[in-house]
């Protein structure tokens, strides 16, 4: 599991309609193989910027989405919003956490000797509660 972590910078007074075409991509995302979930993140800082967390079964699954006529519908538009390049990040999934406060460490993870996700009680990082210590 993957996730893609992308900084955009938006043009001043066009974030609603970068949020809207964001909306719209992000809707369509979820109809692909491979697509696990997404977060639009709005920084607390004056700039009008957004990060995108999107998280992919793989990179390959993530590439065939870009390749598709949906993902390119509103590449223009975006790209018509945004006041600098995007910024991207590749990350690796070590521990997908959900609400229901199981902790799941990365199947790649685990196959690489990845240190546990659940660590016994009272230990610094213990992932019985959604809160995990270190993990931004």
């Amino acid at each position: 599991m993957v996730s893609i972590v992308t900084s955009v910078r938006l043009k001043e007074g066009r974030e609603r309609e970068w949020d809207d075409a964001m909306g719209e991509r992000m809707a369509a995302a979820g109809k692909q193989a491979g697509w696990i979930g997404g977060q639009l993140l709005q920084p607390e800082s004056a700039a009008p910027s957004r990060i995108i967390v999107g998280t992919w079964q793989s990179r390959e699954a993530w590439a065939r989405w870009h390749a598709d006529p949906q993902f390119a519908k509103t590449r223009e538009e975006l790209d018509s919003l945004t006041a600098a390049p995007e910024e991207h990040t590749w990350c690796q999934v070590a521990i997908d956490a959900r609400p229901s406060g199981q902790a799941r460490k990365s199947p790649a993870r685990d196959a690489k000797g990845g240190r546990s996700a659940r660590k016994g009680a009272g230990e610094p990082g213990n992932a019985k509660s959604p809160d995990l210590e270190g993990v931004d």
